[in-house]
């Protein structure tokens, strides 16, 4: 998303992404970036929750309109109604995805290299 939300800027279209991620977003460089701290794959909120949706697109709306300059994030108000550790229990799959399996013995190098400011892993 930051590369495509990056690409559609250098062409004319303001953009604002969404994220679980805002730390990472802030690494990639988005132009403008609405933090919240939902599970992942819930960007929006709980499944047919339509009032914490719509909440959450307003404010991401609300950036795209008064961000003053590119690299803008700001943090969501909205809090997950549970305890994240029980959704994310919930959520997770018993197994890692093949990714993260192959990411897990390097994991604690990459967040090395990011706190050192090195550009994250490729």
């Amino acid at each position: 998303m930051p590369v495509l939300a990056r690409t559609l800027e250098a062409a004319g279209l303001a953009t604002v992404v969404i994220s679980m991620m805002p730390y990472w977003a802030e690494r990639i460089g988005t132009p403008r970036t609405l933090g919240v701290e939902f599970p992942f794959g819930h960007p929006l909120g709980q499944p047919r929750d339509a009032e914490m949706h719509l909440r959450v697109l307003r404010q991401a709306l609300g950036l795209l309109e008064q961000a003053e300059e590119p690299g803008t994030i700001v943090h969501s108000p909205e809090t997950w109604p549970e305890p994240v550790e029980e959704a994310t229990r919930d959520w997770q799959p018993p197994q890692p995805s093949p990714i993260i399996a192959a990411l897990r013995p390097r994991f604690r190098e990459i967040l090395r290299k990011s706190r050192r400011g090195s550009p994250p892993p490729s």
